[in-house]
């Protein structure tokens, strides 16, 4: 089986197929932390107005989330780069997939952030508010940083998600990895070789990601153990003094 394998992959051509693909790599890599950076904001901004007490934004907020969620990503993509120069809006390739992909991936991260803002305990908005706090500034001070605890793990697991979800911006011409993979196995055939070299970037590019993400969420396990809630609000206090 092993010997198959081996006769199926191209040593010798290898090194050729490696630049190119490398290049495809780092526009996957510019992709998915512009990507991440906007779907950060833009999903904490969606979060914070299902949550707000204005009916009409609560609304807009939860019909946005649930179109992105109930239609694919690839078709979202589809829409802004085929769709919408019908209507005299033309977008390129790569911003087309930065668009596409943080309007997707900022409704699920709404989502991670609506559910660390609401695990909470109820105490901490409690004495916030006894404080004599907004709630603009408890949301800041108090709500927010210890939310930001919870949400570490899952949005960990998003950054590395949509690092292999770029590949999606292919579909537009982007010429991320897949894609750069794709012209080349299209001119010689060697299709085991190159996307075993495609998946083997892919490995060595994501795995680090996800042993960050856990050192990450140790550490700031550690800093809550340390910071208690009590202290939590007597900074908040002194913050909102």
């Amino acid at each position: 089986m092993f010997e198959n394998l081996f006769s199926l992959f191209n040593f010798r051509d290898a090194g050729n197929y490696l630049p190119d693909l490398l290049r495809g790599a780092l526009i996957s890599v510019e992709l998915t932390i512009s990507v991440m950076a906007l779907s950060l904001v833009f999903g904490l901004i969606v979060a914070l107005a299902r949550l707000s007490r204005l009916r009409a934004l609560r609304t807009v907020a939860t019909f946005y989330v649930e179109v992105i969620r109930g239609t694919p990503c690839m078709l979202q993509l589809f829409y802004i780069y085929f769709v919408l120069p019908a209507f005299g809006i033309k977008i390129g390739p790569f911003a087309t997939g930065v668009i596409g992909l943080t309007v997707n991936y900022a409704a699920y991260l709404s989502e991670v952030y609506r559910a660390g803002i609401q695990a909470v305990a109820k105490g901490q908005v409690e004495a916030a508010l006894s404080l004599g706090m907004s709630r603009t500034k408890m949301m800041r001070l108090v709500i927010l940083p210890q939310a930001l605890r919870i949400v570490v793990p899952p949005l960990g697991n998003y950054f590395i998600s949509l690092f292999k979800d770029t590949a999606l911006a292919s579909t537009i011409t982007v010429k991320e990895l897949i894609f750069s993979g794709q012209i080349i196995a299209a001119t010689n055939f060697q299709y085991f070789t190159i996307f075993t070299i495609a998946g083997m970037i892919y490995l060595a590019l994501s795995y680090p990601g996800s042993l960050g993400v856990q050192y990450l969420e140790r550490r700031m396990r550690i800093g809550y153990r340390r910071r208690q809630p009590a202290a939590v609000l007597r900074g908040a206090a002194q913050g909102a003094a």
